[in-house]
């Protein structure tokens, strides 16, 4: 499982305070990006801890990284409809069915097969993405062409349909770590997966709630800033973009965005740069910042009403915020 953009950045600020129990930060790679997980414990306790956070991972890639040929999902886009999936991709699967329906479509796992076409998938792309050739390509998208059926196995209308949760496992697993976290007894954490985070409790040795940054579209890769700062309590944040990582087609010269637009097959731009939402949990803040890149402004706008989430856009002209998206310094 690959993700290649990170749009959040921790931000720490120091404090004078007498420490009351370690800060323990552990770390590693995780969905084609590194993790960092940061709680108060005993140090000794670290390295059985980061087994069970590597352990969460593992089967979170086990369910659904197409990235790996014996997952889940691979076994499923390669046509198999005996595989009986794990609770991991039904909570995933039902999810994604949700936000596909709040949404008006445009969130859409079933892309997957123009993400490989226009070469941000698993397979090389498509030389020359015609007219014609998009039109054959969206017989195979669309989430009311796929069903979970009550034993738990997959029924796709046609066997090209072919899955990408990329757009929101990786938030799906910072969850799960998170419940693995509140398992062993911890409240208080931060977890942050290639800029997707979920913060509990408070950052304890502080006495103060977590705070991170918003990261601006000209922000530099390899050293980044943040253009707002955010509390976070109790909730997750996830972004997205589309100002680095896209893919100019060698022969044509034309520019791809990996934010494909389920309903109409494009990978262009749409007047929305960055999309960073707060939620309940991750997985829906992940699937809602993809939403927002791919409807642009003003859908995005009208759908974020009737939802419990909070969004900051960045969008050609200047910001959209919701009333509760409350930065520190806007």
């Amino acid at each position: 499982m690959r993700f290649y953009y990170f749009l959040v950045i921790l931000i720490f600020f120091s404090c004078n305070q007498k420490r009351t129990s370690d800060e323990i930060t552990i770390s590693g790679q995780a969905f084609g990006t590194f993790y960092s997980v940061i709680y108060f414990g005993k140090g000794n306790e670290a390295p059985r801890i980061q087994k069970g956070v590597d352990s969460v991972i593992y089967k979170v890639n086990k369910s659904m990284s197409t990235y790996i040929p014996a997952s889940d999902i691979s076994k499923i886009n390669r046509g198999d409809s005996t595989v009986v999936v794990d609770d991991m991709f039904i909570d995933v699967f039902t999810l994604s069915r949700k936000l596909y329906k709040a949404t008006s479509g445009y969130f859409d796992p079933t892309v997957g097969t123009l993400r490989n076409a226009y070469g941000f998938g698993d397979t090389e792309a498509i030389r020359i993405m015609d007219s014609t050739k998009l039109d054959s390509l969206m017989r195979y998208v669309g989430w009311d062409k796929v069903i979970l059926n009550e034993d738990h196995t997959i029924t796709k209308r046609s066997p090209e349909i072919y899955f990408d949760f990329n757009a929101v496992a990786k938030g799906y697993g910072v969850d799960r770590i998170a419940v693995y976290l509140k398992s062993k007894g911890f409240e208080n954490f931060l977890i942050d997966i290639g800029g997707e985070i979920v913060a509990s409790g408070i950052n304890y040795n502080k006495n103060k709630q977590w705070i991170v940054g918003v990261e601006g579209i000209d922000s530099n890769v390899l050293n980044r800033s943040a253009i707002a700062s955010v509390r976070l309590a109790n909730k997750a944040m996830a972004g997205s973009g589309n100002y680095r990582k896209n893919r100019v087609d060698e022969i044509t010269g034309k520019e791809y965005v990996h934010t494909i637009n389920p309903l109409t097959g494009s990978a262009e731009k749409s007047d929305v740069l960055s999309a960073t939402i707060i939620a309940n949990d991750c997985a829906t803040a992940d699937a809602w910042a993809t939403a927002c890149m791919a409807m642009g402004l003003q859908r995005s706008i009208e759908a974020l009403k009737n939802h419990d989430v909070e969004a900051y856009l960045i969008y050609d002209g200047g910001v959209f915020k919701t009333d509760n998206f409350e930065v520190l310094n806007p």
